[in-house]
Parts: C-alpha cells; structure tokens; sequence
C-alpha cells in the first residue's frame, strides 16, 4: 500500500523538507560536447554527481531519492553508448554498495531490469538483498523505466484480479493503482528535479508526479551539486502547496 501522508519534514534550519524527491538527469552529453570530449566523459562525470547528490540528500535529511538511471526508451541510443552506459552502472554498483550498507541505505529498483544481460541482473538483486533490511534513507534506481509502461502494467494487472474474481470492478480506484506502482512503497513525490533547461517528464513517474512541484533548472547534470540540491529544497519550501484546495 502507498506510505502514508504525514506532516512534512523540517531541516535543521527549520525550513520545510520534501520527503521525496526525483531528478531526471540531463546533459550529460551536452556538457562533455561544450568540452570537446566524447560523451562517455560526459556520463562519467553523471556517475560523479550521483554520488555527490545520494550523500547531499541524506546530509539534509530527505528521506527516498529517486534516480532516473536509464529509461526504457535509452535502448534507441548507439549500441555503444548503451554498452558504457551499462559498465557506468557496473562500476558503480561494485564500488558504492559497500558504502551504502555502511550509511543504512535502503537501494531499490523501479522498471524491468531484468531485461539487462544476466550479470547486471546478478549485480542489481546482490545490491538489493544486501540493502533490504537497512531502514535509513532510500535510493531508488529507475533502470529500464517508463511510466506509460507502469501504468499500463497496473492496468493489466487489475483487470487480472476482476477477471478472476480477486475484486470487484468498482474496487478500482486511485488508492487501488497506487498500491500497484513500482513507488507503492515510497513516501509521496514532493519534488521532481529536471536538470540542462528542458521542460518536460519524459515518460518519468507520470502519475506520481500528479501534485509534485516541478523545478527545472539550466544546470547541466554533471555540475549539480550539493549547493543547487540545497536551491532546490528551499524553493520546495517556499511554495504553496495546496493539493486542489484554498
């Protein structure tokens, strides 16, 4: 079942934390381009912010952080473009896991990564099981995800449970697709991060981010930092949320 709603979070200053926050990480490629190097440069710099942000998060004491890693529509890149995009999330995994089960870090996955080859698979489950038990901050991994995917999974999913008589069709509600996400156990999504001046999702937790506050900054993936993570949860704290109503 969805995590419950609770009071929102509060940072030692006193100012107003996001519970949840994602970041579609862009402009990898775009700042190796600007340093006329090639675009593996560009993610390895990627793989760089994504250990300084996952340590930045737990500094200010943001509880689930979510990653999108590699989306289901990344399979389109060159092939050898998706192959260093996977030694990237080899290295990674065999370098940080450690560290992550010294911090009480929960890791976990949303999308099909399965559909990886049989030694990342073996990496990611290892990462998972080692992990599990520890109740600290959460990072969580999209590899292979898409939203509309998501979605239509769910779909499938609950129309199984009507057709065989697990419930009843006016049981399907927002609370019931919920429960069947990938996030169904993370708190609710406060604030979604999109780096390098885009302006759109990207087929990235679509329903999720239905009441989620949108910042999309002109950084590049690789420079966000510690100070722009910071930036960017004290603007969530300037805002009114007032979820549909006065």
């Amino acid at each position: 079942m969805p995590m419950p709603a609770k009071a929102p979070a509060t940072g030692m200053a006193g100012e107003v934390l996001p519970r949840h926050v994602a970041i579609i990480m862009d402009g990898n490629g775009r700042w190796a381009k600007q340093r006329f190097l090639p675009r593996l440069a560009g993610h390895r710099q990627g793989v760089e912010a994504v250990r300084r942000i996952t340590k930045a998060a737990r500094t200010l004491g943001i509880e689930a952080l979510t990653l999108y890693a590699f989306s289901s529509e990344n399979w389109r890149r060159p092939e050898e473009e998706v192959s260093d995009l996977m030694g990237l999330l080899r290295h990674f995994i065999r370098s940080d896991l450690d560290e992550l089960v010294r911090e009480n870090v929960q890791l976990r996955v949303i999308g099909n990564y399965h559909r990886f080859s049989k030694d990342i698979v073996a990496l990611v489950d290892d990462a998972l099981a080692r992990t599990a038990h520890n109740d600290g901050s959460i990072l969580v991994i999209a590899l292979n995800y898409g939203s509309q995917a998501e979605l239509a999974a769910v779909a499938r999913t609950l129309a199984t449970r009507v057709r065989d008589g697990e419930m009843p069709l006016e049981a399907i509600d927002e609370a019931a697709i919920e429960a069947a996400l990938d996030t169904r156990d993370l708190p609710p999504l406060d604030l979604l991060i999109r780096t390098s001046g885009e302006h759109r999702l990207s087929n990235f937790l679509l329903w999720q981010a239905a009441y989620a506050e949108l910042l999309f900054v002109d950084t590049l993936w690789p420079d966000f930092d510690e100070a722009a993570l910071a930036d960017a949860v004290a603007h969530f704290g300037r805002r009114q949320r007032r979820f549909g109503g006065l």
